[in-house]
């Protein structure tokens, strides 16, 4: 690691922070985010202590409230690379729903929204790029997500149409009453238009805390999967489920289980070789050693067994994994315990330590029960660990303790699960089975699904009709429709997303479901956005956030198709072309329909064909294609590879010019004179095709710098008129006589010689025949 002036790295990837209601506490808070930021961490913290804007100041005046110190802390964290890369920092900021700002705090981010939109309607341009002068670096607000926290006092008071108090920060006393149901229309409203703010189930969360006696939980990281207690740190790992599933669709428990302990080993290493931000958190960190491990791919595993993600044997399913993931975790845990001891804060805490232990174990034995009374093909060596790592992990925890106080938490895994290569995030499912992603340094990739031939395959389809579904998908992008799928598989391949082509998506529900069965098995919380069609209404985001309360979740993220100016993945790609960037490289394709031009031509009477496609609004070349010879012979091959390499040199940046000067004048056979008046003779195809190239494609000036002054071409005539190369170094060579007719073709470049003496000279290369008359 390049650590710099730092013994250690940061390894911890999330961090929870505190703020006190003193302005220079809220100077610290500003601090201590940007040193996480520049580590390329996130972070995230509760405002309620500060004082809402309604509240006076003990020198008169009133306080600027939350949502105003909002805007200093994102200025921090936009202007900060993330590690000092292109992406931007990552925070969460929550406030309590009982707080006098909590309108404004709900609102913050819909109309900066609404600015945006405004702002790209007048012609500024809205990315995710983070240019200098984008409206999402511009305007405040945009580089956190924000979270709404509730107590089920208050979800009861919204079913039951009750009023709800809004508190002073300081006093306690109520500041303003409104409807528990105009709260919860807000946060409906708002995340309909804008994806925030999300909700955190204040009551569920610390149900499951296992370390209350320390203190309470009041937040969590950027992404809602790390939740313990304040100025607190996580590191985070994950694994992919795929790699475990064997070639008979067997599952490997006994390798997962494996894995597991070796990287909650791992990851309890790192807590003591890390570096913190502040003492405060390298202290929590040490004393409660947080480990966030968790998985990715669970949408590809589903899919690849054949079970549709939104049905209730694929949620039993990822039931079984996730309470295997849990529990074997903190099996690991107790044994590093027995070693090494249990985290420092582990007797003040021990009763609801073991006391949450026991609520995991229950929730497997809920988990079989519903296994077994569906007779659900559940493999067995699955689902009799499903309980029996709890039942494990209680037992050596009330002998030796736990060396960590919070053990897993399922996060987003973006960028991990790319460099795994996995198909699907998180406990997500797949958002299309082909998608565009836009990057953060800029430009789309295509990216497809790899498991839709694997899950076919275990549903019994022949090999014959799985490749003709596959061509099928990637011409019509979706699978809907497909020659020769049975209709009732269709669920298998239901995606978040509704395709271009298609009318399935996988609702709003199934998401919340998944969670929901995925939640008792994790120490921490689930990041995970359900995802609702362009079409949803505002009522339906409202009924998905009672939903996630009553299925048990301990936080919820919401994002409704084309709610933000823009997002960084889609299922079409509407520019009409394909930019990839990839470390700097970019590519940019051509669209699926675009000009382009044929030319026949001949080369020592070798016939041969090339196709230039070429970019709708300048006519630029943008690809090739050569065809010489019978498809498949060996210079078919040859010539269908360089239309290739010109294709994506041309598309990704490279002159043309710069191509035609390499290559023109390449001598090989066959070479002699074409069909083409203007390039009479040719050295051999390739000098052939990038002269043509030049001569079509080049303006003026290109081709006066590539062939001179008039071009370098050896114009023969019927006279045998001798070539004139104005402005060229050789022109003062040739001689101011007419050419002998029987002057030669130079051996070495096939430019027409000239007399000098009793010889033929070159004129272009300057060889000479070495034969006298």
């Amino acid at each position: 690691f390049n650590v710099g002036v730092r013994e250690r790295p940061q390894c911890s990837a999330c961090f929870i922070l505190k703020v006190e209601d003193t302005m220079e506490s809220i100077l610290e808070w500003y601090e201590t985010e940007g040193w996480i930021f520049k580590g390329g961490s996130g972070s995230g913290l509760n405002l309620s202590a500060l004082r809402s804007s309604k509240e006076p100041l003990s020198r008169g005046g009133f306080s600027s409230g939350p949502v105003s110190f909002m805007k200093g802390a994102d200025g921090v964290a936009n202007s900060i690379r993330s590690g000092g890369t292109t992406r931007r920092a990552a925070k969460m900021v929550v406030l309590n729903v009982d707080h006098p700002d909590i309108k404004d705090f709900i609102y913050c981010k819909k109309n900066i929204e609404e600015m945006t939109k405004i702002l790209e309607a007048s012609g500024i341009k809205a990315s995710i790029e983070g240019e200098l002068f984008n409206p999402y670096t511009l305007l405040p607000y945009q580089n956190a997500n924000n979270s709404v926290r509730v107590t089920d006092e208050f979800m009861r008071a919204v079913e039951g149409d009750e009023m709800w108090d809004l508190k002073a920060v300081n006093s306690g006393n109520t500041i303003e009453r409104v409807k528990a149901r105009d709260v919860m229309h807000w946060i409906s409203d708002a995340a309909w238009h804008s994806a925030d703010p999300g909700m955190q189930y204040d009551t569920i969360i610390n149900d499951w805390h296992t370390c209350p006696n320390t203190g309470r939980i009041n937040a969590s990281n950027p992404c809602s999967e790390y939740m313990h207690i304040d100025n607190s740190a996580c590191n985070l790992a994950s694994i992919n489920l795929l790699k475990f599933l064997n070639a008979d669709g067997y599952f490997d428990v006994d390798s997962y289980k494996k894995a597991v302990d070796t990287m909650i080993m791992a990851q309890d290493i790192l807590v003591d070789n890390s570096s913190y931000p502040t003492d405060k958190i390298a202290r929590n960190a040490k004393d409660y050693r947080q480990l966030g491990l968790g998985y990715s791919n669970l949408g590809s595993l589903l899919m690849t067994l054949g079970l549709p993600y939104d049905s209730d044997e694929g949620r039993s399913f990822a039931a079984c994994v996730t309470s295997v993931l849990g529990g074997e975790a903190y099996v690991m845990s107790s044994r590093l315990a027995q070693i090494k001891g249990p985290f420092a804060g582990y007797e003040m805490n021990k009763e609801p330590m073991l006391r949450v232990l026991s609520k995991h174990l229950d929730a497997a034995r809920d988990v079989l029960k519903n296994i077994d009374g569906n007779n659900f093909d559940i493999q067995e060596s699955l689902r009799l660990n499903t309980i029996s790592v709890w039942e494990e992990a209680r037992n050596i925890g009330r002998e030796y303790g736990v060396r960590n106080s919070q053990a897993t938490v399922l996060a987003p895994t973006g960028t991990i699960s790319f460099l795994m290569d996995c198909d699907t995030t998180g406990i997500e499912p797949e958002l299309a089975l082909i998608k565009y992603k836009k990057l953060v340094g800029g430009g789309t990739i295509k990216l497809v699904n790899n498991q839709v031939p694997n899950a076919l395959r275990k549903l019994g389809y022949s090999e014959d009709i799985i490749q003709g579904i596959i061509q099928y998908i990637f011409q019509n992008e979706t699978i809907e429709g497909a020659s020769g799928l049975d209709e009732k598989h269709l669920p298998v391949f239901d995606c978040s997303f509704k395709a271009t082509n298609g009318q399935r998506s996988i609702h709003y529900t199934g998401h919340l479901r998944m969670m929901g069965v995925a939640q008792p098995f994790i120490s921490g919380a689930i990041s995970k956005t359900a995802n609702l069609p362009e079409s949803a209404t505002v009522e339906e985001v409202w009924d998905a956030y009672m939903l996630s309360w009553k299925l048990g979740l301990k936080a919820v993220a919401l994002y409704r198709d084309g709610s933000k100016t823009v997002q960084p993945l889609n299922v079409s790609n509407t520019d009409n072309k394909l930019v990839e960037k990839v470390n700097g490289y970019t590519r940019v394709k051509l669209p699926d329909e675009r000009p382009s031009i044929t030319h026949k031509f001949s080369v020592a009477n070798y016939e041969g064909y090339l196709t230039v496609g070429m970019y709708p609004e300048t006519h630029k070349p943008g690809e090739t294609f050569i065809t010489i010879a019978k498809e498949g012979s060996t210079i078919s091959g040859l010539f269908n590879s360089m239309a290739t390499l010109i294709s994506i040199a041309l598309q990704s940046g490279v002159p043309l010019k710069t191509l035609i000067r390499k290559f023109k004048d390449a001598r090989f056979e066959p070479s002699g004179f074409t069909s083409n008046p203007d390039i009479p003779v040719a050295k051999s195809v390739v000098d052939y095709i990038f002269r043509y190239l030049g001569h079509k494609f080049l303006n003026d000036n290109e081709k006066e710098e590539i062939f001179g002054s008039p071009h370098v071409e050896e114009s023969l005539s019927s006279q045998g008129e001798t070539p004139r190369v104005e402005n060229s170094p050789v022109t003062s060579l040739i001689p101011e006589q007419e050419t002998h007719s029987e002057a030669p073709l130079c051996a070495e470049c096939g430019s027409l010689t000239f007399r000098a003496g009793s010889c033929f000279t070159c004129p272009n290369c300057f060889a000479t025949t070495g034969v006298c008359n």
